[in-house]
């Protein structure tokens, strides 16, 4: 505990390595995309009234809108507008969305206590590297499976707390309570998996996260003492929640390589802005066209392979972004999968979308599934002339392991801020992101002029 709070305490003053620094830009700007572009979705446009009608502290402010507001309440609707569909990015290690709870949090207390752009970006590097170690610490298969906890918001809300309390500039004892009182607030279980609407998954992945996060560091900024010690001792946090763990083997984890190995440099950004496990399929689908073009009506048949408990997920859904039959027949029309197209709802029903899905099987393959965490998928397509044409990806676009590009994030963020935003402000935010040290003050960095 010493060494972890002394570590927290200490992180706004400690400068980051050059290449995580670079990749901190990479997915603060990633999140603001998300945020953005979130502005026009159901989630999105609930979490901004939300605020609207919460904004009589006049703290921070709200993406995409004119809102200002309390920090909880700007994190809260930041991070639901990250998490307003399936944009942001993801750490496959500790099954976790980061950057949705964690930038909005780091961003809503800094704006709260006038932070520069330097510190805000080792709040949220701090947040990545705490959040994900605890849920990893606890054990990513026991949670999702044995408990049903889920792991998204576990790791978000110690994230967001980590990262508002670096914002915050809490002292060692103080992490130690800030610890304590994320320890109470985590919460979240499976049931995320039923909603329709996406409003409760943004909740759970984002909105709830930030909100406690940012909540507990104000707690103690303002004076609030806590347990010095919550993990370890009689009901401690990590026993209750990985109660057969060894306790040295739990403490060896939570604290494995920290300062050493940066999680955000683990942490994924989707190429395509679409459910997890639509990634790879959508990878391959692209490589064939580029390989062997070919039109819609020249294909006879497309066969997808992801793990089997990825199928699950994405198969026959009602909403396009995670319906992986959908999105594959949406990229043999359209030879990508855009933003607009995969938020498009009615054209879930439009014939010629139908009769390019109506070939598409998705096959549950037992053995992909013992590659996971690795969203690896093989896409086979067979064409009217009995060609068959054959791709299989093992590290997905945007992943640790297959890295974006600057100039594709960039892209990217264009492509999912231009229409919000328009190009001069969609310009001026990525330009003033990719070099937030120069940033003096955080405030109004999300300003909507």
């Amino acid at each position: 505990m010493t060494r972890l709070s002394s570590y927290m305490s200490e992180a706004g003053q400690r400068a980051l390595p050059e290449e995580v620094l670079e990749q901190t830009k990479e997915h603060i700007l990633d999140t603001f995309a998300a945020m953005v572009s979130g502005a026009e979705l159901a989630p999105g446009r609930f979490a901004i009234n939300f605020a609207r009608a919460h904004s009589t502290e006049k703290t921070a402010g709200v993406a995409a809108s004119d809102v200002v507001c309390g920090a909880i309440e700007a994190a809260f609707s930041n991070a639901m507008l990250a998490h307003s569909d399936e944009t942001d990015d993801s750490h496959a290690p500790s099954e976790s969305h980061p950057g949705a709870s964690v930038v909005p949090s780091a961003l809503a207390a800094g704006e709260q206590f006038n932070i520069d752009g330097s510190r805000f970006m080792r709040a949220v590097a701090l947040g990545y590297d705490i959040g994900t170690r605890v849920t990893m610490t606890i054990g990513v298969s026991g949670a999702q499976t044995a408990n049903h906890i889920s792991t998204h918001a576990l790791s978000g809300t110690f994230g967001s707390a980590a990262a508002a309390g670096c914002s915050a500039g809490l002292n060692e004892q103080q992490m130690r309570w800030l610890i304590d009182y994320a320890s109470q607030q985590a919460s979240g279980i499976k049931t995320w998996q039923r909603d329709t609407d996406h409003i409760e998954k943004a909740f759970l992945f984002a909105g709830m996260p930030a909100r406690n996060g940012v909540t507990a560091a104000l707690l103690v900024q303002a004076g609030a003492t806590g347990v010095d010690d919550v993990l370890s001792g009689q009901d401690n946090f990590l026993l209750d929640y990985a109660p057969q763990a060894d306790p040295a083997k739990l403490a060896e984890s939570l604290m494995d390589k920290l300062g050493e190995r940066y999680e955000i440099t683990r942490t994924n950004i989707k190429k395509w802005t679409v459910g997890s496990p639509i990634q790879a399929p959508l990878d391959a689908l692209e490589a064939l066209l580029k390989r062997r073009p070919f039109e819609p009506d020249q294909v006879q048949s497309v066969t997808v392979r992801v793990a089997s408990s990825e199928a699950a997920l994405v198969t026959n859904r009602e909403m396009p972004d995670i319906c992986l039959q959908h999105m594959v027949a949406v990229m043999l029309i359209d030879k990508t999968a855009s933003f607009k197209a995969a938020h498009d709802k009615p054209r879930m029903q439009d014939p010629a979308v139908l009769k390019q899905r109506a070939k598409v099987q998705l096959i549950p393959d037992a053995e992909l599934e013992r590659h996971l965490p690795a969203r690896q998928a093989i896409v086979e397509v067979v064409l009217t002339d009995g060609t068959h044409l054959t791709e299989t990806v093992k590290a997905v676009r945007g992943t640790a392991q297959n890295p974006m590009t600057r100039a594709e994030v960039v892209a990217k963020a264009r492509d999912l801020m231009n229409p919000v935003l328009g190009p001069e402000r969609c310009s001026k935010l990525i330009e003033t992101t990719l070099n937030l040290e120069k940033v003096k003050s955080v405030r109004g960095l999300l300003a909507a002029r």
